[in-house]
Protein backbone atom coordinates (compact mmCIF):
# COMPACT_ATOMS: atom_id res chain seq x y z
CA UNK A 1 0.00 0.00 0.00
CA UNK A 2 1.46 3.08 -1.02
CA UNK A 3 0.71 6.67 1.36
CA UNK A 4 1.31 10.16 0.73
CA UNK A 5 3.83 12.00 3.22
CA UNK A 6 3.97 15.35 2.86
CA UNK A 7 5.73 18.24 4.05
CA UNK A 8 2.61 19.71 4.85
CA UNK A 9 0.57 22.95 5.16
CA UNK A 10 0.45 26.13 2.69
CA UNK A 11 2.52 26.53 0.25
CA UNK A 12 2.32 24.49 -2.75
CA UNK A 13 4.52 22.35 -4.89
CA UNK A 14 7.53 23.56 -3.82
CA UNK A 15 6.94 21.36 -0.85
CA UNK A 16 7.84 17.66 -1.18
CA UNK A 17 5.74 15.27 -1.05
CA UNK A 18 7.11 11.70 -0.92
CA UNK A 19 5.58 8.35 -1.14
CA UNK A 20 6.33 5.33 1.24
CA UNK A 21 5.75 1.98 0.98
CA UNK A 22 5.19 0.20 4.26
CA UNK A 23 8.01 -2.55 5.11
CA UNK A 24 7.05 -5.35 3.57
CA UNK A 25 7.74 -7.00 7.18
CA UNK A 26 5.40 -5.72 8.92
CA UNK A 27 2.39 -7.95 10.00
CA UNK A 28 -0.42 -7.94 8.11
CA UNK A 29 -4.05 -9.56 8.88
CA UNK A 30 -6.94 -9.84 7.39
CA UNK A 31 -10.25 -9.83 7.73
CA UNK A 32 -10.76 -12.95 6.79
CA UNK A 33 -8.73 -14.25 9.75
CA UNK A 34 -10.37 -12.37 12.28
CA UNK A 35 -8.10 -9.54 12.54
CA UNK A 36 -8.20 -5.75 11.00
CA UNK A 37 -5.83 -3.50 9.78
CA UNK A 38 -3.41 -1.58 11.72
CA UNK A 39 -4.14 1.97 12.05
CA UNK A 40 -2.28 4.46 10.55
CA UNK A 41 -1.51 8.24 11.14
CA UNK A 42 0.51 10.88 9.40
CA UNK A 43 1.81 14.13 10.65
CA UNK A 44 4.31 16.49 13.15
CA UNK A 45 5.41 15.75 16.39
CA UNK A 46 4.29 17.67 18.70
CA UNK A 47 6.28 16.37 22.45
CA UNK A 48 7.75 13.38 23.40
CA UNK A 49 7.93 12.71 26.76
CA UNK A 50 9.20 9.06 27.62
CA UNK A 51 8.22 6.35 25.28
CA UNK A 52 4.70 8.62 24.08
CA UNK A 53 4.98 10.80 21.55
CA UNK A 54 2.19 13.44 21.07
CA UNK A 55 1.18 13.14 17.20
CA UNK A 56 -0.38 16.42 15.69
CA UNK A 57 -2.11 14.87 12.22
CA UNK A 58 -2.35 16.64 9.17
CA UNK A 59 -6.20 16.17 9.76
CA UNK A 60 -7.90 15.32 12.95
CA UNK A 61 -7.13 15.43 16.62
CA UNK A 62 -3.70 15.04 18.57
CA UNK A 63 -2.66 11.56 18.83
CA UNK A 64 -0.96 9.78 21.75
CA UNK A 65 1.68 7.38 20.31
CA UNK A 66 3.27 4.90 23.21
CA UNK A 67 6.38 3.25 21.34
CA UNK A 68 7.23 0.00 22.17
CA UNK A 69 10.94 -1.31 22.74
CA UNK A 70 9.95 -3.84 19.83
CA UNK A 71 8.39 -0.79 17.72
CA UNK A 72 10.64 -0.27 14.15
CA UNK A 73 11.71 3.07 13.67
CA UNK A 74 13.27 4.09 10.47
CA UNK A 75 14.69 7.31 8.96
CA UNK A 76 14.13 7.83 4.85
CA UNK A 77 14.79 11.31 2.97
CA UNK A 78 12.39 13.21 1.46
CA UNK A 79 11.70 12.10 -2.28
CA UNK A 80 12.19 8.70 -1.32
CA UNK A 81 9.48 6.23 -2.44
CA UNK A 82 10.24 3.39 -0.69
CA UNK A 83 11.98 2.21 2.02
CA UNK A 84 15.05 1.05 0.22
CA UNK A 85 17.39 3.38 1.38
CA UNK A 86 15.68 3.86 5.23
CA UNK A 87 18.36 3.77 8.03
CA UNK A 88 17.34 2.36 11.89
CA UNK A 89 17.41 5.13 14.42
CA UNK A 90 16.38 5.17 18.28
CA UNK A 91 13.30 6.72 19.76
CA UNK A 92 15.71 9.03 20.75
CA UNK A 93 16.92 10.79 17.58
CA UNK A 94 13.48 12.35 17.28
CA UNK A 95 12.75 15.77 17.82
CA UNK A 96 9.64 18.12 17.81
CA UNK A 97 8.89 19.10 14.43
CA UNK A 98 9.98 15.61 12.57
CA UNK A 99 7.32 14.32 10.07
CA UNK A 100 6.25 10.72 11.09
CA UNK A 101 4.10 7.63 9.87
CA UNK A 102 2.91 5.69 12.09
CA UNK A 103 1.53 2.06 11.94
CA UNK A 104 0.44 -0.17 14.95
CA UNK A 105 -2.61 -0.55 17.00
CA UNK A 106 -5.56 1.85 17.99
CA UNK A 107 -7.31 2.30 21.06
CA UNK A 108 -11.13 1.83 21.48
CA UNK A 109 -11.27 5.52 21.09
CA UNK A 110 -9.09 6.24 18.73
CA UNK A 111 -7.16 8.98 20.20
CA UNK A 112 -4.36 6.68 21.26
CA UNK A 113 -2.13 4.17 18.86
CA UNK A 114 0.41 1.82 19.67
CA UNK A 115 2.99 1.82 17.19
CA UNK A 116 4.54 -1.02 15.50
CA UNK A 117 6.46 1.08 13.27
CA UNK A 118 7.70 4.52 12.46
CA UNK A 119 9.24 6.17 9.48
CA UNK A 120 10.46 9.71 9.89
CA UNK A 121 11.52 11.98 8.01
CA UNK A 122 13.76 14.84 9.90
CA UNK A 123 12.53 18.20 10.22
CA UNK A 124 16.20 19.71 8.86
CA UNK A 125 16.20 17.71 6.02
CA UNK A 126 12.38 18.40 5.53
CA UNK A 127 13.74 22.19 5.33
CA UNK A 128 16.71 21.64 3.34
CA UNK A 129 14.94 19.63 0.45
CA UNK A 130 11.95 22.13 0.22
CA UNK A 131 15.03 25.13 0.27
CA UNK A 132 16.04 22.95 -2.75
CA UNK A 133 13.06 22.78 -4.35
CA UNK A 134 12.37 26.15 -3.87
CA UNK A 135 15.42 27.21 -5.91
CA UNK A 136 14.32 24.65 -8.81
CA UNK A 137 11.10 26.21 -9.24
CA UNK A 138 12.73 29.62 -9.45
CA UNK A 139 15.17 28.18 -12.01
CA UNK A 140 12.48 26.24 -14.23
CA UNK A 141 9.26 27.21 -13.24
CA UNK A 142 6.78 29.47 -15.33
CA UNK A 143 3.36 31.31 -14.31
CA UNK A 144 0.87 32.60 -16.29
CA UNK A 145 -2.97 32.70 -17.40
CA UNK A 146 -4.01 29.72 -19.68
CA UNK A 147 -5.32 30.78 -22.60
CA UNK A 148 -6.33 27.31 -23.99
CA UNK A 149 -5.88 23.41 -23.05
CA UNK A 150 -6.05 20.54 -25.36
CA UNK A 151 -6.11 17.31 -23.57
CA UNK A 152 -5.86 15.09 -26.93
CA UNK A 153 -2.40 16.90 -27.48
CA UNK A 154 -1.73 17.24 -23.36
CA UNK A 155 -0.79 20.72 -23.64
CA UNK A 156 -1.80 23.90 -22.05
CA UNK A 157 -1.14 27.03 -23.90
CA UNK A 158 -0.27 30.02 -21.10
CA UNK A 159 -0.11 33.61 -21.42
CA UNK A 160 2.96 34.50 -19.28
CA UNK A 161 3.25 38.62 -18.74
CA UNK A 162 6.03 40.41 -17.57
CA UNK A 163 7.27 43.42 -17.67
CA UNK A 164 8.88 43.17 -21.19
CA UNK A 165 5.01 42.31 -22.10
CA UNK A 166 3.23 39.00 -22.95
CA UNK A 167 4.33 35.69 -24.36
CA UNK A 168 3.26 32.40 -25.31
CA UNK A 169 4.19 29.07 -23.82
CA UNK A 170 2.83 25.60 -24.77
CA UNK A 171 2.98 23.63 -21.67
CA UNK A 172 3.97 20.22 -22.64
CA UNK A 173 1.91 17.14 -20.00
CA UNK A 174 2.93 13.33 -19.70
CA UNK A 175 1.63 10.71 -17.88
CA UNK A 176 4.26 11.22 -15.06
CA UNK A 177 3.04 15.09 -14.94
CA UNK A 178 1.81 15.66 -11.54
CA UNK A 179 -0.85 17.92 -11.76
CA UNK A 180 -2.85 19.54 -8.90
CA UNK A 181 -5.48 22.00 -8.00
CA UNK A 182 -5.99 24.30 -5.32
CA UNK A 183 -9.86 24.08 -3.72
CA UNK A 184 -12.20 27.49 -4.38
CA UNK A 185 -12.21 28.25 -0.87
CA UNK A 186 -8.47 27.80 0.44
CA UNK A 187 -4.92 28.63 -0.09
CA UNK A 188 -3.46 26.23 1.08
CA UNK A 189 -1.36 23.94 -0.91
CA UNK A 190 -2.55 20.76 1.48
CA UNK A 191 -6.05 21.37 0.06
CA UNK A 192 -5.23 21.30 -3.50
CA UNK A 193 -6.50 18.26 -4.83
CA UNK A 194 -5.06 15.79 -7.76
CA UNK A 195 -6.31 16.62 -10.92
CA UNK A 196 -6.19 16.74 -14.57
CA UNK A 197 -5.32 18.25 -17.24
CA UNK A 198 -9.27 18.68 -18.85
CA UNK A 199 -10.11 20.27 -15.35
CA UNK A 200 -8.10 23.88 -16.46
CA UNK A 201 -9.49 25.98 -17.72
CA UNK A 202 -9.31 29.17 -19.97
CA UNK A 203 -8.54 32.18 -17.44
CA UNK A 204 -7.16 29.40 -15.02
CA UNK A 205 -4.07 30.55 -13.18
CA UNK A 206 -1.00 27.87 -13.82
CA UNK A 207 2.25 27.49 -12.61
CA UNK A 208 4.57 24.80 -13.90
CA UNK A 209 7.90 23.54 -13.76
CA UNK A 210 9.91 21.40 -16.11
CA UNK A 211 12.53 22.00 -18.77
CA UNK A 212 12.01 24.23 -21.09
CA UNK A 213 12.34 24.39 -25.21
CA UNK A 214 16.17 26.45 -26.19
CA UNK A 215 14.14 28.88 -27.63
CA UNK A 216 11.82 29.42 -24.47
CA UNK A 217 8.47 28.72 -26.08
CA UNK A 218 7.89 25.14 -24.95
CA UNK A 219 8.06 23.66 -21.29
CA UNK A 220 7.91 20.05 -20.42
CA UNK A 221 6.31 20.13 -17.46
CA UNK A 222 7.59 17.98 -14.36
CA UNK A 223 4.36 19.46 -11.91
CA UNK A 224 1.52 21.87 -12.50
CA UNK A 225 -0.66 23.41 -10.03
CA UNK A 226 -3.31 25.87 -11.35
CA UNK A 227 -6.29 27.38 -9.70
CA UNK A 228 -8.98 30.01 -10.66
CA UNK A 229 -8.29 32.84 -8.40
CA UNK A 230 -9.24 36.72 -7.93
CA UNK A 231 -7.54 39.76 -8.79
CA UNK A 232 -8.34 42.62 -7.50
CA UNK A 233 -7.23 46.21 -7.97
CA UNK A 234 -8.28 49.30 -6.37
CA UNK A 235 -8.76 51.92 -3.46
CA UNK A 236 -8.72 50.60 0.57
CA UNK A 237 -12.72 51.48 1.66
CA UNK A 238 -12.48 50.36 4.94
CA UNK A 239 -10.53 47.53 7.21
CA UNK A 240 -11.17 46.20 10.30
CA UNK A 241 -7.76 44.50 12.07
CA UNK A 242 -10.29 42.65 15.04
CA UNK A 243 -12.28 40.95 12.61
CA UNK A 244 -9.47 40.04 9.95
CA UNK A 245 -11.51 41.64 6.71
CA UNK A 246 -11.32 45.04 4.73
CA UNK A 247 -13.35 46.26 2.00
CA UNK A 248 -11.75 47.60 -1.67
CA UNK A 249 -13.48 49.37 -4.15
CA UNK A 250 -12.25 47.61 -7.16
CA UNK A 251 -11.10 48.91 -10.10
CA UNK A 252 -11.82 46.25 -12.71
CA UNK A 253 -15.39 45.52 -11.16
CA UNK A 254 -16.73 48.62 -9.96
CA UNK A 255 -17.95 46.83 -6.83
CA UNK A 256 -16.99 47.29 -2.93
CA UNK A 257 -14.90 43.67 -2.27
CA UNK A 258 -15.06 42.27 0.51
CA UNK A 259 -11.90 40.92 1.58
CA UNK A 260 -10.69 37.98 4.21
CA UNK A 261 -6.82 38.41 5.86
CA UNK A 262 -5.83 35.17 7.60
CA UNK A 263 -2.42 34.29 9.19
CA UNK A 264 -1.61 32.67 5.84
CA UNK A 265 -2.03 35.83 3.56
CA UNK A 266 0.86 37.85 2.33
CA UNK A 267 0.97 40.97 2.75
CA UNK A 268 4.04 43.41 1.25
CA UNK A 269 4.56 47.20 0.66
CA UNK A 270 6.30 47.91 -2.82
CA UNK A 271 8.94 51.44 -1.83
CA UNK A 272 7.76 54.30 -4.24
CA UNK A 273 10.93 54.21 -6.11
CA UNK A 274 10.19 50.31 -7.15
CA UNK A 275 6.41 51.45 -7.74
CA UNK A 276 7.73 53.99 -9.70
CA UNK A 277 10.11 51.62 -11.75
CA UNK A 278 7.05 48.98 -12.47
CA UNK A 279 4.74 51.76 -13.79
CA UNK A 280 7.25 53.13 -16.06
CA UNK A 281 7.46 49.49 -17.57
CA UNK A 282 3.57 49.30 -17.30
CA UNK A 283 3.48 52.62 -19.12
CA UNK A 284 5.73 51.48 -21.86
CA UNK A 285 4.40 47.78 -22.34
CA UNK A 286 0.77 49.97 -23.01
CA UNK A 287 2.21 52.05 -25.48
CA UNK A 288 4.16 49.36 -27.35
CA UNK A 289 0.78 47.40 -27.17
CA UNK A 290 -0.97 50.95 -29.05
CA UNK A 291 1.65 51.37 -31.36
CA UNK A 292 1.81 54.82 -29.80
CA UNK A 293 5.86 56.16 -29.39
CA UNK A 294 4.35 57.72 -26.04
CA UNK A 295 6.24 56.32 -23.49
CA UNK A 296 9.27 54.93 -25.49
CA UNK A 297 11.90 57.00 -23.65
CA UNK A 298 10.48 55.46 -20.11
CA UNK A 299 10.74 52.46 -21.47
CA UNK A 300 14.39 53.11 -22.43
CA UNK A 301 14.91 54.23 -18.67
CA UNK A 302 13.09 51.33 -17.17
CA UNK A 303 15.05 48.66 -18.87
CA UNK A 304 18.15 50.32 -18.70
CA UNK A 305 18.28 49.98 -14.89
CA UNK A 306 16.57 46.81 -14.04
CA UNK A 307 17.98 46.44 -10.59
CA UNK A 308 16.58 49.70 -9.73
CA UNK A 309 18.01 51.89 -6.45
CA UNK A 310 17.74 48.93 -3.78
CA UNK A 311 19.54 46.54 -6.59
CA UNK A 312 22.41 45.56 -3.77
CA UNK A 313 20.02 44.86 -0.97
CA UNK A 314 18.47 42.16 -3.04
CA UNK A 315 15.60 44.11 -4.41
CA UNK A 316 14.90 44.34 -8.30
CA UNK A 317 18.60 42.38 -9.08
CA UNK A 318 18.07 39.81 -6.76
CA UNK A 319 14.81 38.69 -8.90
CA UNK A 320 16.84 38.50 -12.04
CA UNK A 321 15.92 35.50 -13.94
CA UNK A 322 19.33 33.97 -15.74
CA UNK A 323 18.32 35.62 -19.15
CA UNK A 324 18.39 38.80 -17.87
CA UNK A 325 14.26 39.88 -16.92
CA UNK A 326 13.18 40.45 -13.82
CA UNK A 327 11.03 38.01 -11.56
CA UNK A 328 8.39 39.76 -10.00
CA UNK A 329 7.59 37.32 -7.89
CA UNK A 330 10.91 37.25 -6.32
CA UNK A 331 10.93 40.86 -6.39
CA UNK A 332 7.93 40.59 -3.94
CA UNK A 333 9.37 37.68 -1.70
CA UNK A 334 11.79 40.76 -1.25
CA UNK A 335 9.43 43.42 -0.13
CA UNK A 336 8.91 44.73 3.32
CA UNK A 337 6.04 42.85 5.28
CA UNK A 338 2.65 44.68 6.51
CA UNK A 339 -0.13 43.74 8.40
CA UNK A 340 -3.47 44.57 8.07
CA UNK A 341 -3.19 47.39 10.46
CA UNK A 342 -0.96 48.96 8.83
CA UNK A 343 -3.22 49.44 5.73
CA UNK A 344 -6.05 52.49 5.94
CA UNK A 345 -8.65 54.13 4.21
CA UNK A 346 -7.40 55.69 0.79
CA UNK A 347 -4.46 52.83 0.55
CA UNK A 348 -3.80 51.61 -3.51
CA UNK A 349 -3.52 47.76 -3.16
CA UNK A 350 -3.66 45.02 -5.43
CA UNK A 351 -4.81 41.71 -4.41
CA UNK A 352 -4.83 37.95 -4.87
CA UNK A 353 -7.85 36.11 -3.96
CA UNK A 354 -9.42 32.61 -3.46
CA UNK A 355 -12.68 32.48 -5.88
CA UNK A 356 -14.96 31.80 -2.14
CA UNK A 357 -17.98 30.08 -1.50
CA UNK A 358 -20.86 32.05 -1.01
CA UNK A 359 -20.15 31.35 3.03
CA UNK A 360 -16.60 32.20 3.07
CA UNK A 361 -15.62 34.85 1.06
CA UNK A 362 -12.89 35.33 -1.02
CA UNK A 363 -9.50 35.30 0.82
CA UNK A 364 -6.61 37.27 0.37
CA UNK A 365 -3.14 35.34 -1.18
CA UNK A 366 -0.93 38.34 -1.58
CA UNK A 367 -2.03 41.76 -1.01
CA UNK A 368 0.54 44.81 -2.30
CA UNK A 369 0.21 48.01 -0.96
CA UNK A 370 2.03 51.10 -2.01
CA UNK A 371 0.79 50.46 -5.24
CA UNK A 372 -0.61 53.84 -6.54
CA UNK A 373 1.98 54.79 -9.36
CA UNK A 374 1.11 51.58 -11.00
CA UNK A 375 -2.98 52.04 -10.91
CA UNK A 376 -1.83 55.54 -12.07
CA UNK A 377 -0.43 53.86 -14.81
CA UNK A 378 -3.53 51.72 -15.75
CA UNK A 379 -6.37 53.43 -14.37
CA UNK A 380 -8.59 51.12 -15.25
CA UNK A 381 -6.98 48.52 -13.12
CA UNK A 382 -7.05 45.57 -16.06
CA UNK A 383 -3.34 46.53 -16.90
CA UNK A 384 -2.33 46.33 -14.44
CA UNK A 385 -3.12 43.21 -13.09
CA UNK A 386 -1.11 41.86 -16.23
CA UNK A 387 1.20 40.92 -12.94
CA UNK A 388 -1.04 39.12 -12.06
CA UNK A 389 1.41 35.75 -12.40
CA UNK A 390 2.58 36.96 -9.52
CA UNK A 391 0.02 35.47 -7.77
CA UNK A 392 0.89 32.07 -8.05
CA UNK A 393 4.54 33.24 -8.71
CA UNK A 394 7.59 31.56 -7.05
CA UNK A 395 7.42 28.41 -4.04
CA UNK A 396 8.43 30.33 -1.19
CA UNK A 397 5.87 32.65 0.12
CA UNK A 398 2.67 31.88 1.84
CA UNK A 399 0.52 30.10 -0.68
CA UNK A 400 -0.18 31.05 -3.09
CA UNK A 401 1.03 29.33 -3.40
CA UNK A 402 4.33 28.35 0.77
CA UNK A 403 4.62 27.07 4.44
Amino acid sequence: MIFAFGAGAVAAPWLIPACLAMPSSEPQTSEASGGSAPARHIGSIKAIAANVITLAPDSGPEIDVTVQATARIVRIAPGEKTLQNATPVRLQDLQVGDRILVAGKASDDAKAITAASIVVMKRSDVEARKEENLQDWQKRGLGGLVQAVDPAAGTATVSVTGFGGAKTIVVHTSKSTVIRRYAPDSMKFDDAKSSTLPEIQPGDQLRARGNRSSDGTELAAEEIVTGSFRNVAGIVSSVDASAGTMSVQDLLSKKLVQIRVTPDSQLHQLPPEIAQRIALRLKAVMAGATGGSAGSGAHSEAASSPAGPVGAGGGMAGGMRPGGAPDFQQILNRMPTVTLTDLHKGDAVMIVATQGTPTSGATAITLLSGVEAILQAAPSGSQAMMLSPWSLGSPGGGDALGQ
